[in-house]
C-alpha cells in the first residue's frame, strides 16, 4: 500500500492506494513546518485520519508539503510520518514538486501554486530547475489567498472599503478592527486567518467591481514580482494549482495574457494527477 499526501498550509489531501488499486481519500488540516512542530502533526493526525486506516500495511508514504523548503523543515514532517507510519518508507518533498508533477508530468514547463500561499518554478521534467522564493506571507506570497485576504482586511481596518462591502463584511463576520489586529499579531496561524477571507472576496455580490479590482491587483503583483522574473517566461504556458487560481481563473487568465503567457492547466488540487503520476512512476 502507498499513501500520498498533498499538504497545503490549510488542508492536506491524502490518498491511500491499496494493493488492489482501490483508492481511499481523506483530508486533515495542513501541516506547514513553519507553524506546526512534529508533536503537533502527530497529535493532529491521530485525531483526524480515519480510525480504520491500515497504518501497519502501508509500505510507502510520499508527502509533499508547504513550507518544506530545506532539510530542517522536511525533518519536522518526516519525523512525524515515521512515528505514525512506522513500517513505511517515508519520502518528504516540496509542495511545488507535487504541483509540477501533477501539472506537467515528465514535461518541461512553468508551474505555480496559488492557494493559501504562493509558489512558482521552472520544472525540467524531473526536478525543479529554478524557483524564485515567494518569501512567505509576511514579505511576499503575492496573489495568494493570504495576500488577497490581507488586502481586504487592510481596506476594512483603514476605512477604505466601500460602505456596501463594509456592511456585508460586518454582517458576515462581526469583527472589529481590534479583533482583526489581535488575530493577526497575537494568535497562531495568522496566514490561515488572512487567507480565510479570500472566500468572502469570491462571494461578494454587493460590489463586483471592488472584489474584481482587489483580485486583479493581487494577480498583477504576482506576475510583476514573481512570474515575470523567470528568464523567457513568455515562452511557457501558465500552469497553476490551488483554490485561488481555480476560483478566480477568469481574472487569472486575463492577467496572464496581459503578461504574454498563454494559459495551460488550472487545477483546484493536485492529488488526483499526483496519484496518477505515482501509479506510472516508481520513485526511489
Amino acid at each position: 500500500m502507498i499513501l500520498i499526501a498533498d499538504g497545503g498550509s490549510t488542508k492536506t489531501s491524502w490518498c491511500l492506494i491499496e494493493d488492489s488499486g482501490k483508492k481511499i481519500m481523506f483530508n486533515t488540516e495542513g501541516y506547514n513546518p513553519y507553524f506546526s512542530d512534529t508533536e503537533y502533526i502527530i497529535e493532529s493526525m491521530h485525531k483526524n485520519m480515519p480510525g480504520d486506516l491500515p497504518v501497519d500495511k502501508i509500505k510507502e508514504v510520499h508527502y509533499y508539503g508547504a513550507g518544506v523548503h530545506n532539510d530542517e523543515k522536511a525533518e519536522v514532517v518526516e519525523n512525524a510520518m515515521k512515528v505514525i507510519f512506522s513500517k513505511a518508507k517515508v519520502h518528504v518533498d516540496h509542495d511545488l514538486m507535487a504541483a509540477a508533477r501533477a501539472l506537467l508530468g515528465d514535461n518541461r514547463g512553468f508551474a505555480a501554486i496559488l492557494g493559501t500561499g504562493t509558489n512558482t518554478c521552472i520544472y525540467d521534467g524531473e526536478g525543479l530547475e529554478m524557483n524564485i522564493d515567494s518569501l512567505a506571507y509576511i514579505l511576499g506570497d503575492e496573489g495568494s489567498g493570504c495576500y488577497i485576504g490581507k488586502k481586504l482586511l487592510s481596506d476594512y481596518v483603514r476605512g477604505y472599503m466601500p460602505k456596501n462591502v463594509r456592511d456585508s463584511f460586518w454582517e458576515t463576520f462581526k469583527l472589529t478592527p481590534d479583533d482583526i489586529l489581535e488575530a493577526i499579531y497575537k494568535k497562531p496561524l495568522p496566514n490561515r486567518f488572512c487567507a480565510s477571507f479570500s472566500k468572502f472576496v469570491y462571494d461578494i455580490t454587493v460590489n463586483i467591481e471592488y472584489s474584481r479590482n482587489l483580485v486583479k491587483t493581487s494577480f498583477k503583483d504576482f506576475f510583476e514580482n514573481l512570474v515575470s522574473h523567470y528568464p523567457n517566461y513568455q515562452d511557457y504556458e501558465f500552469n497553476c494549482i490551488g483554490s485561488v487560481a481555480y476560483n478566480f481563473r477568469n481574472v487569472l487568465e486575463e492577467t496572464a495574457l496581459e503578461y504574454g503567457m498563454k494559459m495551460g492547466k488550472i487545477l483546484r488540487s493536485p492529488i488526483d494527477d499526483l496519484v496518477l503520476y505515482h501509479q506510472n512512476h516508481k520513485i526511489k
